[in-house]
């Protein structure tokens, strides 16, 4: 091989990884910059006409109260999806996990779910927050929480970083 192939040779290769270096780099950058939406829109999380089909009896109360989704029911106990809006069910918490659950109260994280119509966007939305249920009483003969208090972790659905329902 003579000098002149040599190096045509080696501007090739340094070309080739140039190129594999730039693809690899363009490729991170799009998976890194769709992390955010990943986080933000949370697309694991069950959509709002979807978790109607998907709502579990939760636990054993343990004489702990309860959550009667939209006033109806029996309580649940550490519930995973609670209605925040009854009349048409375009606002969901969902993906609940309870940090606390105790007598007077609880906390969770999971996701407010938001159908498009709502959201104010052209897909559905996925908004993460910090739920607390509060003010148990008793309802129907059972022990259940009448209170819930959603704070969000960043963008809302509705621009306000705390909202308040009233459960029953």
């Amino acid at each position: 091989m003579t000098d002149r192939e040599r190096a045509r040779w080696s501007r090739g290769r340094t070309a080739l990884a140039a190129f594999v270096a730039v693809t690899a780099l363009a490729a991170g950058g799009v998976w890194l910059g769709q992390a955010s939406d990943r986080a933000s829109a949370v697309d694991a999380a069950p959509k709002t006409s979807a978790v109607q089909d998907v709502k579990d009896a939760g636990t054993s109360s343990g004489g702990l109260p309860g959550v009667r989704d939209c006033g109806r029911g029996k309580p649940v106990t550490k519930p995973h999806v609670i209605t925040l809006t009854c009349e048409d069910a375009e606002m969901v918490a969902t993906a609940i996990t309870w940090k606390y659950y105790g007598a007077r109260e609880a906390l969770g994280v999971g996701v407010v779910q938001v159908e498009k119509s709502d959201a104010g966007a052209g897909a559905d939305a996925g908004f993460p927050a910090t739920f607390r249920l509060r003010d148990p009483e008793r309802v129907g003969g059972e022990l259940a929480f009448t209170g819930l208090e959603v704070t969000y972790e960043g963008s809302t659905p509705l621009g306000d970083t705390t909202e308040m329902y009233t459960l029953a």
